[in-house]
C-alpha cells in the first residue's frame, strides 16, 4: 500500500499537468494523456498497472456513464433517436461484424467468435475522447446531440456483443434462439431496472432530511447501484445506468436544491475527469506487458502492428460507409430533416466527417482488460494478448491520427458552416433573457403590487431586477425581501422549464440560466 500509494497521488498529478498542457497546445488531452502514460512506462523501476478484469467495468463505466447522461439534451435525443439508434445499434454490429470477417480472414488463429469479441471490444467511440477533441471547433448542435446520444448507447449494445462472444469462445456453440431472448432480457430488463431504481432514489432524496454533502453522496453510488443490481439478475447493467441516469437528470429541479445542484456539479466535473485521466494512463502504461505478452506467444512486434493498423482501417472505413448509408437513408425516407447545406461537394463530405470522428477510448480499454486470463477450467484464453495489443493500437491510432487531425479538417473544409447558425442562438439567448424579464416584472406586479408602492426597499429590489446592477451594498435585502426573492427564483425556474418544452429552444442554453439561477440563490444566501 505505501508503495503504490505514492504512485497513484503521482498519476494524479500528472494528469492534472498534461491537462493543462494540452489546453495550451489546444489539443485534446486524452490524446497527451495516453502519449503520456506510454512514456511513463519505459521509466524504470515503477510498479507494475495490472487492474483486476472484473472490477474493470464496476470500477470506471458506472460513474462515466451516469455523468454523461446528466449533460446530455434528452430533448435533442429524442428529436434525433433513429440517428442515435441506428449509429448506437445497427453500426456497432456491422463494424464488429466487418472486424469479425477481416479478423477471421487475415489473423491467424482468429474464429469468427474471437473475431466478433474484438469488434464488440472496439466498435463502440468514445464520447470523452471524442467532446474533448470537438471542443476546440464548433459544430452543429444536431451532431453534437447525435455524437452524444450514440455513445450513450452503443457502449451498451458493444458490450451485449462482447458479452455473447466471451460465452460463444468458451463454450465453442452459439444458439440463436437462447441469445435473442437473453438480448432482449438485455436490453428491456437493464432499462426497467435503472427506471424503477431511479424513481426510488428520486423519492430517497425527495423524502429524507438531505443537504447538499449526503445528497452528491448518494449520487456518487447510486450508478454503481444500477449497475451492479441489473448485472446480478443478468441484464445489461450499462443500460440501467444509462436509463436511470436520463430520468434522474430530467427531474434534477424536483429531487435535488440548489446548493446540491451546484456543488455537485463541480464533485462531479472533478471526479470524472480523473477517472478518465486513470483510464487513458493506464492506456500507456499497459504497453510494455501487452507487448511482453504478444513475444511470449512468438508474435513478431512488426506483425502484431500490422494487424493493429488492418483492424484500425476496418473501424474507419465501417463507419464511413455506415455514415453515407445513414444519410442516405434520411434523404430517402426523411428528407425533411436531412441537412441542408450549399453545395453537393460539402454534402458528400459531410458522412466522411462523420466518419472521422469514432475515436476509441474508455470503453474498449475496459473491455479488453476484462478479457479473463484463463477460463474457469484454468485453460488459456486464446489469443488474449494479442486482442489487447490490437486494442491499444486501435485507440492510439485513433486518438492520434483523427484527434489531431479532426479539428483541422472541420475548419479546412467548412462542412458545418452552413449547419451552424450562431446568429439564431444569440437571438434565442436574448429572446430568453427578455421573456425571463417580463415574466419577473409580471410576478412581483401580480402578487406584491401592494407592497411595491412607496416603498423603498421593494422599489430597488425591482431595479436591481431591470437593469440587472451588480451593487455591493446588501442591506437593503431584509427577511422580507429575500422570502419574495426566493419565490422569484423558483418561478422563474417554472418559467424556463415550460419554455424548454419548445422543440426550438436550445436546452443547453435553458441550463445554463438555470445553473444562473441556482448560484444567485447560493449567493442570496450568504448575504
Amino acid at each position: 500500500m505505501h508503495t503504490i500509494l505514492p504512485f497513484l497521488l503521482a498519476m494524479v498529478a500528472i494528469i492534472v499537468l498534461l491537462n493543462m498542457w494540452a489546453a495550451k497546445l489546444k489539443i485534446a488531452y486524452p490524446i497527451l494523456l495516453v502519449v503520456g502514460g506510454l512514456l511513463i512506462s519505459f521509466v524504470p523501476g515503477l510498479p507494475v498497472v495490472r487492474v483486476n478484469p472484473d472490477l474493470i467495468f464496476f470500477i470506471f463505466l458506472p460513474p462515466l456513464l451516469f455523468q454523461a447522461c446528466w449533460t446530455v439534451s434528452f430533448k435533442e435525443m429524442k428529436k434525433w433517436w433513429r440517428m442515435i439508434t441506428s449509429y448506437a445499434f445497427l453500426v456497432v454490429f456491422f463494424t464488429a461484424l466487418s472486424v469479425a470477417v477481416v479478423a477471421n480472414y487475415y489473423i491467424p488463429g482468429f474464429s469468427i467468435a474471437l473475431g466478433f469479441l474484438l469488434g464488440g471490444i472496439v466498435s463502440p467511440p468514445d464520447a470523452v475522447s471524442t467532446a474533448a477533441i470537438t471542443r476546440f471547433v464548433k459544430i452543429p448542435k444536431s451532431m453534437s446531440a447525435i455524437l452524444e446520444g450514440e455513445s450513450l448507447l452503443n457502449d451498451a449494445s458493444s458490450l451485449i456483443i462482447f458479452r455473447f462472444a466471451m460465452v460463444t469462445v468458451g463454450t465453442g456453440q452459439f444458439i440463436w434462439h437462447e441469445a435473442a431472448l437473453s438480448f432482449f432480457w438485455m436490453v428491456i430488463g437493464g432499462a426497467g431496472i435503472g427506471l424503477v431504481l431511479a424513481w426510488l432514489f428520486v423519492q430517497a432524496h425527495k423524502r429524507l432530511p438531505t443537504d447538499a454533502p449526503s445528497d452528491i453522496a448518494l449520487t456518487l453510488i447510486e450508478p454503481y447501484f444500477m449497475y451492479w443490481v441489473a448485472e446480478q439478475v443478468h441484464a445489461s447493467g450499462v443500460l440501467a445506468v444509462v436509463a436511470g441516469g436520463l430520468y434522474m437528470s430530467a427531474q434534477r429541479l424536483i429531487f435535488l436544491n440548489s446548493a446540491s445542484r451546484v456543488r455537485g456539479y463541480s464533485v462531479w466535473e472533478s471526479f470524472v475527469f480523473i477517472l478518465n485521466g486513470i483510464v487513458f494512463l493506464i492506456i500507456g502504461l499497459e504497453l510494455p506487458e501487452i507487448v511482453a505478452g504478444i513475444r511470449s506467444q512468438g508474435i513478431p512486434l512488426s506483425t502484431a502492428i500490422g494487424y493493429g493498423v488492418l483492424v484500425t482501417c476496418v473501424l474507419i472505413v465501417a463507419r464511413m460507409i455506415s455514415a453515407y448509408a445513414s444519410m442516405l437513408a434520411t434523404r430517402i425516407f426523411r428528407p425533411g430533416v436531412a441537412p441542408k447545406v450549399s453545395s453537393r461537394k460539402r454534402l458528400l463530405l459531410l458522412p466522411l466527417l462523420l466518419g472521422w470522428t469514432g475515436m476509441r477510448g474508455v470503453v474498449s480499454l475496459a473491455a479488453a482488460l476484462a478479457i479473463p486470463v484463463t477460463f474457469d477450467n484454468g485453460v488459456a484464453f486464446p489469443q488474449r494478448s494479442l486482442i489487447l495489443f490490437i486494442t491499444f493500437v486501435a485507440i492510439l491510432l485513433t486518438l492520434v491520427v483523427q484527434g489531431l487531425t479532426l479539428p483541422y479538417i472541420i475548419k479546412r473544409w467548412g462542412v458545418f458552416d452552413d449547419l451552424m447558425n450562431e446568429e439564431s442562438e444569440e437571438l434565442t439567448k436574448r429572446e430568453m433573457k427578455r421573456g425571463l424579464k417580463q415574466h419577473v416584472y409580471g410576478f412581483l406586479k401580480n402578487k406584491y403590487d401592494n407592497e411595491l408602492i412607496g416603498h423603498s426597499g421593494m422599489e430597488k429590489f425591482l431595479k436591481q431586477w431591470e437593469e440587472r446592477s451588480k451593487a455591493t451594498d446588501d442591506s437593503w435585502m431584509n427577511e422580507k425581501t429575500k422570502v419574495i426573492f426566493l419565490e422569484l427564483l423558483e418561478s422563474q425556474r417554472e418559467y424556463l422549464t415550460e419554455l424548454n418544452k419548445d422543440p426550438q429552444i436550445d436546452e443547453e442554453i435553458i441550463r445554463q440560466q438555470l445553473y444562473q439561477i441556482d448560484l444567485e440563490e447560493e449567493r442570496l444566501k450568504i448575504i
